[in-house]
Order: structure tokens, then sequence, then C-alpha cells
């Protein structure tokens, strides 16, 4: 396989140490997927672009290696980062504020969780990614109303949305009482199976508008409604993840976003 250097904007999902100076950084690039990359001397004090590299930074990158990959080979070497220039290093704004940091970490273990094959495109997820994280930086919108928008969508795009309008079962249309996360999302009377919840008609309805973006109907929910539809999105995802994220149980979900 013929290795060169490549350019693409990436998000950087990941940082993780390798001997005593480098870093093993895993990126979400727009054009190219999921790469992970060796960045040599980073952790040195005199590293040129160390602080370019940290997590949920959006950057321009140059990579050495290859830009495809062989769907035969089992053992994808690791690319090497050669040249960074950042764009909107978003992580910054996050160092000083829990609940904000640990909604990005939940939204990067999820990008990470959603790409499983390398250098693999995801416009799409890329795009949505990219857009939670500028909204956790430019504090609009509570950060666990943020969280639960990407995660909703992130699943819509894995084709794991959570029916919301009709019965997950029988597509009976219309709004229903009950909720099952094994059968798919809401379900109708004749539907329901043991074990469905019933969620208040606002946890539905800020559901609805999270999925769609409607963010005056989010903005002015409650704190009951919030928590509800947290627990929801969360465990509908990692139903179909099959095993849990690490850094959604760290995710405070206060109403403003804040720690108490």
């Amino acid at each position: 396989m013929r290795t060169k250097l490549y350019r693409d904007d990436a998000i950087v999902l990941r940082a993780q140490k390798l001997g005593e100076s480098d870093r093993i950084i895993t990126l979400f690039t727009r054009r190219h997927g999921r790469v992970r990359a060796v960045a040599r001397g980073v952790r040195r004090t005199t590293s040129r672009f160390g602080a370019r590299l940290e997590p949920f930074g959006h950057i321009d990158v140059q990579l050495a290696g290859s830009a495809t990959v062989n769907p035969a080979t089992v053992e994808r070497a690791l690319h090497m980062v050669s040249q960074v220039e950042g764009i909107d290093l978003y992580g910054r704004t996050f160092l000083d504020d829990y609940p904000r940091y640990t909604a990005a970490s939940a939204i990067a273990e999820t990008a990470e969780r959603l790409t499983p094959i390398e250098q693999e495109p995801s416009l799409r997820l890329f795009l949505l990614t990219l857009g939670a994280l500028k909204a956790l930086s430019a504090r609009e919108h509570a950060g666990p109303l943020v969280l639960d928008a990407y995660l909703l969508r992130a699943m819509a795009t894995a084709g794991w949305a959570p029916a919301l309008s009709g019965c997950a079962v029988c597509g009976t249309a219309g709004r229903h009482s009950a909720f099952s996360v094994p059968a798919g999302g809401s379900v109708c009377p004749d539907c329901r199976p043991p074990g469905a919840t019933r969620p208040a008609p606002a946890t539905l309805d800020l559901m609805v508008a999270l999925a769609d973006g409607d963010w005056k109907v989010a903005d002015a929910s409650e704190e009951r409604p919030r928590r509800e539809c947290s627990g929801l999105v969360a465990a509908h995802l990692q139903w179909h993840l099959e095993r849990g994220l690490r850094s959604l149980p760290l995710v405070d979900r206060t109403s403003n976003g804040e720690r108490t």
C-alpha cells in the first residue's frame, strides 16, 4: 500500500500517551472518516502543535499514510501527523466547565463508537459532531440538551432513531404514551410489551423537539422531562451499542448545565 501525504480537516476525539513524549491521536476527518495517527514529541513543552491536538478541537491536519484502506487488511498501520493548524479549538472553552466537558466527552466517544471501520467516510456524522461541539462552546443551550439532541440525531444516522410519531411495532401513527427501548421507541396500547415505561407527555415532546432541532421548545422545557428524556435517550443508545459508554454516567445533567 502506497504511503503519501494528504490533508483534511478533522475533529480530535481522543489522545493517548505513547512512550515518553508522543501521543496516539484519534481523529474524525471530514473526507476520510476515523483515523488514528501518531503525533511525535507533542508532550514536550517545546512542541509546536501539541496544544492543537487536545480533544474536541477542529483542526486542519496533514497526515502521512494511506488515504485509502484495503478491506482485506486486518492490521492498519498508524498514520503520522506532520502538520497541524487550529481552526476552532473548542476544548479550551470546556477546561473549567465540568458539565460541558463531560458532555463533549460523551459526544466524542459516541462518534468514535459509531465509526467502527477506520477510514470509512461519514460526512453526516462528522458535521453533526462538529455542530454539537460548536453549540457546547457557544453556550446558547444547556449542555445536557445539546448532548441529547446529538445522541438522537447520531442514532438516526446509524438507523437507530427511536420511533416518536408512530408505534415502533405496528406503525400506527400518532403520539403514543408508552415507550419501550427493546421495541424501538413509542408503542401503541395493542403492541405495548411488558416493562414498557410511560414517560410524561412533556418528555416525548422534548424528545421530538431535540430530534427536530426545535430549540424554542427544548430550551423552555422543565427539569423533570429533561431528566426523563436523558434516561430514555441513554438507554436507547446503549441498547443498540450493546455496551455502555464510559463517559455517559459522568455527565452532569442539571437543567442549566452548571455544576451544583
